[in-house]
């Protein structure tokens, strides 16, 4: 499509760019499209994918390097065809299959904002994908296979932003081997960058059930009475929650707490479990390591525990088939809620060596879950720790 002059920010109406803004946080677009200690949406952050590296673009209005030239009806191929201006496919990386479903009323919206956001010049990095992915042609096929362009329920407020602009599914749920979500198994669970995205729907495997209130606030701090706090990438998504409206958040709390209504925790009251003696005759090293690093926090009596924070047997990483989300947890730690000062959690990573932090995965899964151990622990956490030493 041909370039146009920069539109003048002055040039949309205020109503607009503000209901645009409140668009922009529901969609998450500063979280993936703003490189850590970077200008927002200028771009740079890197998306690990199961074929190679995809760096996110810049959607400033920037003449030469982002999208300043873009015409509206540019921006709204680009975001419901995956379609860049000049020609070229995007890679669905970009979740232009669900924001398909997007209205032109909104999508209208998030270009007045994005468009009157101050330029800045960040030209992105070429992705690095392994042979043929790079090869952008081949999406034209991935669209025929793949993109639906049916329209959203519009009578679920809920559902219409989780499917569309909110694209919940493009974490939560498992895709198949080119690449695309999988039909029938919308929210069954998926991996995303390293974290496992837990299943939405009946198969939860919270321990606590999750009510629309509790995830309401969940979704809105980052925090919740009868769950762990969010962590990797839906902490991101959770910052951006809390800026955006608070009917449509309710809206997206009502709808999954619908959808998890048939989890086994749903059921009945979960049971809090805190086998200690067992665990500390079974990994003693990681019962040490747990009494000099965690317990100060985590243990029944502890200032954080008493403020109404949950147990770590309500954890939902630690009834997690795999432990790759503990792990990252104790290696990275967690940044404060989003919308107050804390409780936050250190990083580990550089106090700990993969082994010591295997023990300790392995001392927190035998003493609050009646699970068997998991498999393959200490190679995990020396994979996880590496990880965030590169």
């Amino acid at each position: 499509m041909p370039a146009v002059p920069p539109p003048a920010a002055t040039s949309f109406d205020r109503a607009t760019v503000l209901r645009g803004e409140e668009l922009a946080h529901l969609g998450a677009c500063r979280t993936c499209h703003t490189v850590r200690g970077g200008r927002p949406f200028a771009g740079g952050r890197a998306l690990r994918t199961p074929f190679g590296t995809i760096f996110a673009t810049n959607i400033t209005p920037d003449p030469v390097t982002g999208i300043g030239r873009w015409s509206p009806d540019a921006f709204k191929r680009a975001m419901r065809e995956g379609v860049s201006r000049d020609g070229h496919f995007l890679y669905p990386a970009f979740p232009y299959d669900h924001f398909a479903r997007v209205t032109d009323d909104d999508l209208a919206a998030l270009y007045a904002f994005l468009m009157s956001r101050t330029p800045v010049t960040a030209r992105a990095q070429d992705n690095r994908l392994d042979w043929p992915f790079g090869y952008r042609p081949l999406l034209a096929a991935w669209n025929l296979l793949y993109l639906q362009k049916d329209t959203a329920d519009g009578a679920d407020r809920g559902r219409s932003l989780a499917e569309g602009l909110a694209h919940c599914g493009a974490c939560h749920t498992p895709r198949n081997r080119w690449g695309a979500e999988m039909g029938g198994h919308a929210y069954d669970g998926a991996w995303t960058e390293g974290w496992y995205a837990p299943p939405l729907n009946a198969r939860s495997p919270a321990v606590q059930p999750w009510t629309a209130d509790e995830l309401f606030t969940y979704l809105r701090t980052g925090l919740g009475t009868t769950h762990a706090a969010a962590a990797g990438p839906m902490a991101g998504v959770a910052r951006e929650l809390a800026l955006a409206p608070e009917a449509d958040v309710r809206a997206l709390a009502v709808y999954f707490a619908r959808l998890m209504a048939d989890a086994p925790a749903a059921k009945g009251h979960g049971a809090t479990r805190d086998a200690q003696g067992d665990a500390d005759r079974m990994h003693p090293e990681g019962a040490t390591l747990f009494a000099g690093a965690c317990a100060a926090c985590h243990e029944a009596g502890a200032p954080m525990m008493q403020q109404g924070r949950p147990p770590l047997a309500w954890s939902t990483p630690l009834h997690a088939d795999a432990p790759h989300n503990t792990l990252r947890v104790i290696v990275q730690g967690l940044a404060p809620a989003p919308s107050r000062g804390g409780p936050s959690m250190p990083a580990f990573g550089n106090d700990f060596t993969g082994r010591q932090l295997a023990e300790i995965a392995a001392y927190l899964r035998t003493r609050y879950t009646d699970l068997p151990a998991w498999p393959n622990l200490e190679q995990i956490a020396a994979e996880v720790r590496r990880e965030r030493r590169e």
